[in-house]
């Protein structure tokens, strides 16, 4: 079976230390070959490196940070206010702040809930999948 593949392009504002907002893209990406996750991707001209970046965290993250705060470590995600919801990743590079607007996170992970029904997900197909590029297979 083919791969099904979501994508949506977002707006979100980049939080500086000094407190600036600036405009970047990103794209949200969902694919049934990792159901339990989703991806934020980000153009070469969104990094300090000049590189795109592509961060993956649990699709469950999302959905539980839509709501109330959620997550530890190098992804978290809460709700700003009624209409945006805030995302921040760590790495080894340092940290970024950027909002979204919450109804488009929302309409993102609908899209994804249409292809994989929460609690759907071919978690075995994951594992197996996995196992066999560790151990070499195709």
């Amino acid at each position: 079976m083919d791969a099904i593949t979501v994508e949506q392009s977002a707006q979100a504002r980049l939080i500086t230390a000094d407190d600036e907002e600036i405009p970047v893209s990103a794209t949200l990406r969902y694919s049934t070959d990792d159901p339990l996750a989703v991806f934020v991707d980000f153009p070469a001209e969104a990094s300090l490196e000049g590189e795109e970046v592509s961060w993956t965290f649990a699709r469950s993250l999302l959905d539980q940070g839509l709501r109330a705060p959620a997550g530890h470590g190098d992804v978290q995600i809460w709700p700003y206010g009624h209409t945006r919801t805030v995302l921040e990743f760590h790495s080894p590079h340092g940290l970024a702040l950027l909002q979204f607007p919450a109804c488009a996170l929302r309409r993102f992970l609908l899209n994804t809930y249409a292809v994989v029904p929460a609690g759907q997900e071919d978690v075995a197909g994951v594992v197996e999948r996995g196992l066999s590029a560790l151990f070499g297979g195709v």
